[in-house]
């Protein structure tokens, strides 16, 4: 079955950024909340989830559950967008009105999974 271009758009963003979890995982590191255990693993895990959640979307069968997954896992990475706006450290240099305006933005990614459902 063919789905429109933005689900395929979708699916490729999140498989690159699945990956970069591994090309760069300083990055990821970083940013993790230190209240989370294991931040190694965790950072593997969510690029491996995003790589897997990206494919899967792409897949007749799979899409529903993966579409599931990725608004599950975004509501989970606001953990991480709140935790950096704590200070500037957290913040990793970012400008405050990027962190802030990053919190909004998973909702419009949730909604933007959510409203392949029908299809």
């Amino acid at each position: 079955m063919l789905y429109p271009w933005h689900l395929y758009l979708m699916a490729i963003l999140y498989i690159v950024a699945g990956v970069l979890h591994f090309v760069n995982p300083k990055t990821y590191l970083r940013i993790m909340p230190d209240y989370i255990p294991n931040p190694k693993l965790m950072v593997a895990l969510s690029g491996f989830f995003e790589i897997a959640l990206g494919i899967a979307i792409c897949i007749p069968i799979l899409k529903s559950i993966a579409i599931y997954g990725f608004i599950a896992m975004l509501a989970v990475f606001l953990l991480v967008h709140f935790y950096m706006l704590k200070n500037d450290k957290t913040g990793a240099g970012i400008p405050k009105w990027i962190l802030i305006s990053r919190i909004p933005l998973q909702f419009v990614l949730m909604y933007w999974a959510y409203s392949y459902v029908t299809l």
